[in-house]
């Protein structure tokens, strides 16, 4: 049995048995427990659950969309990507005062789709996971109505990926998406509120072994080659959904890890979760006992593949290398290749929003 398949059917049966009776914001109602961790070394395979089968396209596109800085569900339509529909069509019919005919859900969703002024207005989530990353704080200051500063907005992602290049032992590489100033402005605050990361030197035979599985070729000494360090990741999560939301957690942080460690040349090592509320809800319950009890398959892998001329070596020494940014913003998902993935059926199950 895989460990991450093992450790999430254990937390899993933990809450079955330990789990207390709470209220929630949706009104379903859940059985919770409080400070779980959960830890996966990347070396036995990419974290995609197996008892279940994954929406992997749905989970690339939006850690994709965190990644871009975007906050409007226009870019996660446009790849078939829905999981924040109803959050959106909630914060859409809010604002009717309970007279008017309210559009459909279906309607509001094609409206996004197709209506550029409507999706601008009404697809946008407030300054969720992309602006806090990619767009911290931009704005005016006001005093008495009149703007006396202007704060450049900071991006977390990319000064993590330089301070990672520069100085890796750093223990300030760290991101959050928990700005207190913002949270009334936000459709949902954020459940996975920051993530830190850490490296480590490789060992000359672990350099050689990174070398080896790279499958280079070239006639040089792979120590001239190979990555010199490898790097973990580590995410905090207040509220864990934990049928729905984890495993996409899971996955999506650990496909993180691996996009920045291929632009830094590290190797993926461990993957980590502190969980605060982790909790079941009511109507998933005869869901979680039917996972618990399937047997995992291995893990699988991933493979991601840069889709633009810049990486042509002799374009690179025209043009120069890209930047992480622009990397990022010519990234689909079809450039996350799953391979070797074998799972069991989907288990179907309501989200509450």
């Amino acid at each position: 049995m895989n460990n991450i398949e093992r450790q999430y059917q254990q937390l899993l049966g933990d809450i079955l048995e330990n789990g207390v009776d709470k209220k929630d914001r949706t009104g379903t109602g859940t059985l919770s427990v409080f400070g779980r961790q959960i830890r996966h070394k990347m070396s036995e395979g990419f974290p995609l659950l197996t008892t279940k089968k994954m929406a992997w396209k749905t989970m690339v596109t939006e850690l994709l969309w965190f990644l871009r800085g975007d906050t409007n569900i226009k870019f996660l339509l446009d790849y078939d990507c829905h999981i924040w529909d109803g959050d959106a069509y909630k914060n859409y019919t809010n604002k009717f005062l309970g007279y008017e005919d309210v559009p459909s859900k279906e309607e509001f969703i094609k409206e996004i789709k197709t209506n550029n002024e409507f999706a601008k207005k009404w697809g946008d989530l407030g300054p969720i996971y992309g602006k806090q990353w990619r767009s911290w704080g931009d704005g005016d200051e006001y005093v008495d109505g009149i703007v006396y500063m202007k704060y450049p907005p900071i991006d977390q992602i990319t000064n993590l990926v330089n301070e990672l290049k520069t100085n890796p032992d750093s223990r300030r590489l760290m991101v959050s998406a928990w700005n207190v100033g913002e949270l009334d402005q936000m459709v949902l605050p954020p459940c996975h509120y920051g993530f830190q990361v850490y490296t480590r030197e490789l060992s000359i035979e672990e350099q050689v072994r990174a070398y080896e599985k790279m499958g280079y070729t070239k006639n040089i000494d792979p120590l001239d080659y190979a990555p010199k360090r490898a790097i973990s990741l580590m995410w905090n999560q207040r509220s864990v959904d934990t049928l729905l939301g984890l495993p996409f957690n899971i996955a999506s942080y650990g496909l993180l890890l691996e996009i920045i460690a291929k632009e830094v040349n590290m190797v993926p090592d461990e993957l980590i979760g502190n969980l605060g509320d982790v909790h079941l809800y009511k109507n998933h319950i005869e869901q979680a006992k039917e996972q618990m009890y399937r047997r995992p398959y291995d893990l699988p892998s991933v493979r991601i593949t840069e889709r633009n001329w810049y990486q042509h070596e002799l374009v690179k020494e025209h043009l120069g290398e890209k930047t992480f940014s622009e990397k990022i913003m010519s990234y689909r998902p079809e450039c996350f290749e799953l391979l070797n993935y074998q799972s069991h059926k989907t288990i179907k199950a309501p989200l509450s929003n």
